[in-house]
């Protein structure tokens, strides 16, 4: 990251102090410890809090040993030697500073509440027909490879297959640590141009593909009033077999507040259905209700890297210049392949980099973490 503070301000420490003795009370507590998840997640915290002190420590006697240098080297008379050798060693120190103020700042940039979240994938084809449908299933091997890469659980909630062998569309529920964080800016309409095997012509082809990112959403998350929920039960069509059209084990569900419906049909039995599109429906509330929040704020902020709208283009892959592009931060890759394959690592981290200069940026331009 450059160096873009211009020794501004740095946000007071003080709340991450009080934060810290909480945690600090709080892993002195046995109890804690009778909740697995709870404990790891204020373990995680409290090693991250620990660290953003110990650098501002560092920061701290840096800028003072700075100052001790820059009295030197500005003093007309006294040690001639020293003087020089107090000019000689401050580009270094202000490096360092650099460096360390860098990583200070990006930790005390807030944590989205839901990184640490299991996260639904859904993805659905768009414009090219049976083209799209295929692409749609590129890009679930593209997630499932990548999931696997960094030990992540994949675990089929809904599909429908094409007549081509794609997907028309499918949902998935990717499981692990800090899977939300990692996937959260996929969210969004991808386009790949490529030549269809069923292109008798050799012409490139335009087709989409959307996908949603939905952090799963907690029982504190969203009340869903029963009575809101219309469900009804159909039996499940498939390719054959002696336990297709006979149980009525496909179930839809309608939520009548917002209008959303959720159609599964990937069990056999009937309850399986209905816990896989009640997972699928609340995470969809959740995000819904998060992106009104998230409108909220936006709506004084120029640049985002993106607002997660199903409608926003964000992605190209470009198969004969084996290019993948990212318009959000006008990042260019040209590993097409290997991306496919499911390492996204270098365009995550670009996605994560690029986000939390913005609001670095945003929080020394108002002083605060707020």
């Amino acid at each position: 990251m450059n160096a873009t503070k211009n020794m501004q301000e740095i946000p007071s420490i003080d709340r991450f102090s009080d934060r810290l003795r909480e945690l600090d009370r709080e892993l002195a507590n046995p109890d804690l410890f009778q909740d697995g998840r709870r404990a790891a997640a204020v373990s995680r915290e409290h090693r991250k809090l620990t660290r953003l002190l110990e650098a501002h420590e560092r920061l701290t006697r840096l800028d003072e040993e700075i100052a001790e240098h820059e009295e030197l080297a500005g003093e007309a008379a006294g040690d001639e030697e020293l003087r020089e050798l107090a000019e000689e060693e401050l580009p270094e120190l202000r490096q360092r500073r650099e460096q360390i103020l860098d990583s200070l700042l990006m930790a005390m940039v807030p944590a989205d509440k839901s990184d640490s979240r299991n996260t639904v994938v859904e993805i659905r084809a768009g414009a090219g027909g049976d083209e799209a449908s295929l692409f749609a299933a590129d890009l679930y091997r593209m997630y499932s490879r990548c999931a696997e890469s960094r030990g992540w659980r994949v675990e089929s909630l809904n599909a429908s297959a094409s007549e081509c062998g794609g997907f028309k569309e499918i949902a998935f529920l990717v499981s692990g640590e800090d899977v939300y964080r990692d996937l959260k800016f996929e969210s969004g309409v991808h386009r790949v141009q490529r030549v269809p095997v069923t292109e008798a012509n050799g012409r490139i082809h335009t087709s989409t593909a959307t996908v949603a990112v939905l952090p799963e959403a907690e029982d504190v998350d969203v009340e869903v009033d029963p009575a809101d929920l219309d469900i009804t039960v159909t039996r499940a069509s498939g390719p054959g077999g002696q336990h297709v059209n006979t149980t009525d084990s496909a179930v839809q569900i309608l939520h009548k507040p917002s209008g959303m419906i959720v159609h599964c049909a990937d069990e056999r039995s009937q309850h399986k259905n209905k816990n896989k599109a009640l997972k699928v429906m609340r995470a969809r509330l959740l995000k819904a209700k998060e992106e009104e929040e998230r409108a909220r704020y936006a709506a004084h902020r120029r640049d985002q890297i993106g607002t997660g709208d199903r409608s926003e283009r964000i992605r190209t892959y470009n198969f004969p210049q084996s290019r993948l592009t990212d318009h959000r931060i006008h990042l260019t890759l040209y590993n097409l392949p290997e991306i496919l394959e499911g390492e996204l690592h270098e365009v995550i981290a670009a996605m994560q980099d690029a986000d939390t200069k913005l609001k670095i940026a945003e929080m020394l331009n108002s002083g605060s973490l707020a």
